[in-house]
């Protein structure tokens, strides 16, 4: 990765952090966003000082077009773009509200499309773009209506958009783990015991009987990134424990 310039969302905490660290580690040059001026300033202090950080939140339709002028600012071309940042909010049929349904859409669909329609014009050929589905996109669990129809969103965008931008130079392949041990974990809205029953059933369901961790999501993206999958295009790799076999 050395030498190439990479932008994640969501990249202050998880899954996006975890993907900061070890692509600065290999030289590359990284930009994250965050929208929480908490893990804003926790990144600013375990991230190498090389790395920039940008207040932008995916959920804000100004703040998603804007992204692609302020990357611009600091003077960046882009070889990859992780668009990685979403939330999750559970509950049965009758708890779901309208604010559910857009919080997770603005965040989840909304912003990753509009964000990368800004920042198409400072993409290189070739270049690469991740997008962080989720497997629960096409495996079905109780109380996870909307989050998965917005995960399920961003496979179909994914995809199309692969199909679109290959001439550009640019692939487009999506990741889905599951289960995944990072913050969005305690930001579900559950009570305590729910909480732990949650995870569980969602350990109990992968056959490594265990939560993956950032780090191994961070080397899978890494990969997709990277010009060793110069071949892998409109994909959607898996990471989850074996949770769809179990």
């Amino acid at each position: 990765m050395k030498s190439k310039t990479i932008l994640i969302t969501g990249g202050t905490t998880g899954i996006g952090l975890a993907t900061a660290q070890l692509l600065s580690a290999e030289g590359a040059k990284v930009i994250v966003t965050g929208r929480n001026p908490a893990t804003l300033a926790d990144a600013q202090r375990v991230l190498p000082a090389n790395v920039a950080i940008l207040k932008s939140d995916s959920g804000s339709l100004g703040d998603a077009r804007s992204l692609g002028d302020e990357v611009k600012k600091l003077g960046f071309r882009l070889d990859g773009v992780f668009l990685n940042a979403g939330v999750g909010q559970f509950a049965p049929l009758e708890g779901n509200t309208p604010k559910h349904f857009d919080d997770m859409f603005n965040i989840n669909v909304r912003g990753p499309l509009f964000q990368l329609q800004s920042l198409l014009p400072l993409l290189g050929n070739p270049s690469a773009v991740v997008f962080t589905s989720s497997v629960a996109a096409s495996t079905a669990f109780p109380h996870t209506s909307i989050y998965s129809a917005t995960k399920a969103a961003v496979v179909s965008l994914g995809k199309t958009l692969a199909v679109e931008l290959a001439p550009r130079g640019i692939r487009v392949n999506v990741l889905s783990p599951r289960p995944i041990k990072t913050p969005i974990m305690q930001k579900l809205g559950l009570p305590a015991d729910a909480q732990k029953s949650f995870e569980d059933g969602a350990v109990a369901k992968t056959l490594l009987k265990r939560f993956g961790t950032s780090e191994e999501i961070a080397k899978l993206a890494r990969f997709l990134l990277s010009e060793d999958s110069s071949y892998i295009v409109g994909a959607e790799l898996i990471i989850d424990g074996g949770v769809r076999l179990g």
